[in-house]
């Protein structure tokens, strides 16, 4: 039985964690100069870089072992609170209500899976960063620890509830390795694009400086001009080919055996292959729920899942991301965070000029600006296909992307729909909004169209260009709903 009374130090290789995470953030930031440093000096100042490098090394185990030192953890029962001290010249000190912690999670990154120990992050309610981590504990301790910090919340739940408090789990959902897969293959498909357009600029800028300053290149005197186009085919398909593998063992890699597992009316997700991680979804915590498809997944029958609990705002590191769900295990994680799966209602969509006005931004802006260029040079007709691919490309996607902007609401829910290529369903409850905003061009209120947006402790969504008349409707009545609403949602 663990004694959390008692000030106490994290498990001594808690040393070597501290010591890595400290050179790692340096060499992350440091690293183009080591390299310089290294690579250009001569052989004494290179002795020179290397004995200030261990005298460097030295410096933060030392400091490594102070922070370690000073790092004590214990649950004060008189006042109820965890206190958490840190420092190293200086000592801080940092106390947390039990009452007001929301999560707990147990995390192994591949270190600490080598090393033997686990970290805990404490997460409380109103903030987006974590209160508190401990980076080396047993798991036998981190586990008691979670349950002695959490018993506080659970007895609050259960008398809210009225109904007793269980304690055991039942397994729920398991994302299978072909789901992965296939959520690999077909995602960050416009990252893809970015990196491949990146790539050949440069690729090309490159062949274009081959030469000296003042000599014409000419192709045909280095190789053969259809060798030429035919291994620049090649090479483009093998970098397309290269970013889909990397997409995919980064998916598996960062979400191999998700298992989601049924406890006390929470959803317990553990995943992960080299860093594991433990994390608990609450659904009166729950804020926003986005569910993200491509027509690729829809016919693979998969798609993802992001769920924004309350702190979490708009990060993208602390949102939850459930990725490989089938239909029938997406409507399954609806129906314990929602209790039913939410309809899409009465709907409403954006006027036509929204339409008209992302053309202007994103097609006729660009354009005049290439035009203008192209006119400044000797031969502007070489270049005449770019914008009419430009053009097409960028005009299928906002076409789509207007066609598909939609929001749908209902008595409890409010659904909107937006993206080209991913399709996003954000859904909120209606007495989870915190805040409504919205507004209206002067040059708008003659076509009565107006952005709404919906403030929640998770984050923000947001519908422009509406009909304004009916959007005010609803805002009176969501407005009232809050004021009148008992309805727990942390």
């Amino acid at each position: 039985m663990h004694d959390f009374r008692q000030p106490q130090r994290q498990s001594p290789v808690g040393v070597l964690i501290m010591f890595l995470d400290t050179l790692r953030e340096y060499i992350r930031a440091l690293w183009p100069i080591l390299v310089v440093m290294l690579l250009k000096g001569d052989t004494i100042n290179r002795l020179l870089y290397v004995g200030a490098l261990i005298g460097f090394l030295v410096f933060l185990g030392i400091a490594a072992y102070l922070r370690y030192r000073k790092f004590t953890f214990y649950i004060d029962e008189d006042q109820e609170e965890f206190i958490v001290t840190t420092g190293i010249f200086s000592t801080t000190r940092t106390s947390i209500k039990l009452e007001k912690i929301q999560q707990v999670n147990i995390n192994q990154s591949l270190i600490q899976r080598i090393i033997g120990v686990y970290e805990l992050e404490i997460d409380t309610a109103g903030s987006s960063d974590k209160e508190a981590k401990i980076r080396a504990v047993s798991h036998p301790l981190a586990s008691a620890l979670k349950e002695r910090l959490l018993e506080e919340r659970n007895r609050l739940e259960e008398i809210t509830s009225n109904e007793p408090h269980e304690e055991e789990s039942s397994a729920f959902i398991k994302i299978s390795l072909a789901s992965l897969i296939k959520t690999g293959i077909t995602s960050n498909y416009i990252r893809t694009v970015g990196v491949i357009v990146a790539f050949f600029l440069t690729m090309l800028d490159n062949i274009m400086r081959w030469g000296d300053a003042g000599e014409e290149f000419d192709i045909d005197s280095y190789v053969d001009y259809t060798i030429f186009m035919q291994s620049i085919f090649a090479l483009i398909i093998l970098f397309v080919v290269a970013v889909l593998v990397i997409n995919l063992v980064r998916t598996v890699v960062r979400f191999y055996n998700f298992t989601i597992d049924r406890q006390n009316k929470s959803l317990l997700l553990s995943f992960g292959l080299l860093n594991t991680r433990n994390t608990i979804i609450r659904p009166e915590r729950v804020q926003i729920t986005a569910i993200i498809q491509n027509y690729f997944q829809r016919k693979m029958d998969v798609l993802r899942m992001k769920i924004r609990q309350a702190g979490d705002l708009d990060s993208r590191k602390t949102q939850i991301e459930i990725p490989g769900c089938n239909q029938t295990e997406h409507l399954a994680i609806l129906q314990l965070l929602y209790g039913c799966n939410p309809e899409e209602g009465i709907m409403l969509m954006p006027n036509f000029r929204k339409l008209v006005f992302s053309i202007f931004l994103a097609i006729v802006l660009p354009l005049s600006g290439f035009f203008y260029v192209s006119s400044k040079l000797d031969e502007p007709q070489e270049l005449i296909y770019l914008p009419i691919i430009y053009t097409v490309f960028v005009g299928f996607l906002l076409w789509f992307g207007f066609r598909n902007n939609r929001m749908y609401v209902t008595d409890r829910f409010v659904i909107i729909r937006s993206g080209a290529w991913d399709i996003t369903r954000e859904i909120v409850e209606t007495h989870k909004i915190q805040a409504i905003t919205t507004s209206q061009l002067f040059w708008h209120k003659s076509l009565n169209i107006g952005t709404l947006k919906l403030h929640t402790a998770g984050g923000t969504v947001s519908f422009s260009l509406g009909n304004f008349e009916i959007i005010r409707e609803y805002v009176n009545r969501w407005l009232y709903k809050i004021e009148s609403s008992d309805a727990n949602w942390m």
